[in-house]
């Protein structure tokens, strides 16, 4: 990923030892201080999953530990100071998550479980993106959506795949079949993270990795840093089984729409991503809820809660950025941070590939 542009004291601060070399005298001075600016970050906010300099330093802290930041040392991953600062931020993203979302009761075989989470997802009353995007956007709104999207999309699969060795039995098989499917059955061309960035470059858009995130909200940076936050924590493996269950009880329905509405903006490549999706989360949803799901619960009780709150925390989430897009899209703006990094926003024509 390149290096973004900060949105505040604490990214500024981050990026800035990034630059630096692990082991100098500068680095290990600089560094000394982040977990302090991540804590002073958080003072200043009322509201962690909205806050720009929290969400992007979280995001930047996160993409060392996937293929890592143009210009960075390999090194910095694993730093303590780093990891410190890093927790700073998803602890308390967690704590406000929790404090959100309501607590479940938790039903004992994975049948019932299974019933419970698509209970959960037949209930959910959130903004609907793809029936705008079905019949409403126009081709710059669609432009916009992929690229919202591509912070997650262009490495699908990745977070959820921290769980593998996390897993045993049932959950650790169910995920390990879903996740075949997410990275083409071995074929690099059918891995849905290269369906989405042919989309992209059909729409004239940069497929890189990270290309977008300067001009991604903080509402759909939280999201991709929750799930990267419950892969990385074993304590957290019930959540990150949750939240894939529930990604993919909720994908099959809104893809057809999300299909439906790029091919009638003429983006056929964009929509043989979501007509993947259709048949894809059809069959894994199943899987999921029973045998991923339903099968942790009944082998390890212990992290049984947290399964429906990793549940719980994609519907939320999902809420938070579609209601963020629909607002700005409702008033005539774009939905995207304006290209010069203030924090203002831009008006709808203002798009940059």
């Amino acid at each position: 990923m390149h290096q973004p542009q900060s949105r505040g004291p604490f990214s500024e601060e981050l990026l800035a030892v990034l630059r630096t070399v692990p082991g100098s005298v500068e680095a290990e001075e600089r560094s000394a201080g982040l977990a302090g600016a991540a804590e002073a970050a958080l003072a200043g906010t009322s509201d962690v999953s909205a806050d720009e300099d929290v969400q992007l330093g979280l995001f930047v802290l996160h993409a060392l530990h996937y293929q890592g930041v143009d210009g960075v040392d390999d090194r910095w991953e694993l730093h303590p100071e780093l990891v410190r600062a890093r927790e700073v931020l998803s602890g308390a993203l967690e704590a406000q998550l929790r404090a959100q979302l309501p607590a479940d009761d938790v039903p004992g075989t994975p049948q019932a479980v299974a019933d419970a989470l698509f209970a959960m997802a037949a209930d959910d009353d959130g903004p609907s993106l793809a029936r705008h995007l079905s019949g409403r956007a126009d081709a710059a709104q669609a432009r916009e959506f992929l690229q919202l999207k591509s912070v997650y999309q262009l490495m699908e699969g990745d977070p959820h795949t921290w769980g593998i060795p996390r897993l045993g039995g049932r959950a650790k098989a169910g995920l390990i079949e879903i996740q075949v499917d997410e990275y083409g059955g071995g074929n690099a061309s059918r891995m849905h993270s290269a369906l989405f960035a042919a989309g992209m470059r059909e729409a004239g858009l940069d497929d890189s990795y990270g290309s977008a995130v300067d001009r991604v909200p903080a509402e759909w940076l939280a999201g991709v840093n929750t799930v990267t936050m419950f892969g990385l924590h074993r304590r957290l493996r019930g959540a990150v089984v949750g939240h894939l269950a529930m990604y993919e009880m909720t994908s099959s329905v809104p893809s057809k729409f999300l299909a439906r509405g790029f091919h009638r903006l003429g983006l056929p490549a964009a929509a043989a991503f979501y007509d993947e999706h259709v048949e894809a989360d059809a069959a894994h949803e199943q899987i999921a809820a029973r045998d991923m799901a339903g099968g942790l619960v009944v082998d390890d009780p212990a992290v049984a809660a947290d399964v429906f709150f990793g549940a719980r925390c994609v519907l939320h989430l999902d809420a938070l950025a579609a209601g963020h897009a629909l607002a700005r899209w409702e008033a005539g703006e774009s939905a995207l941070r304006p290209a010069d990094g203030t924090n203002a926003r831009s008006g709808a024509a203002e798009l940059v590939s």
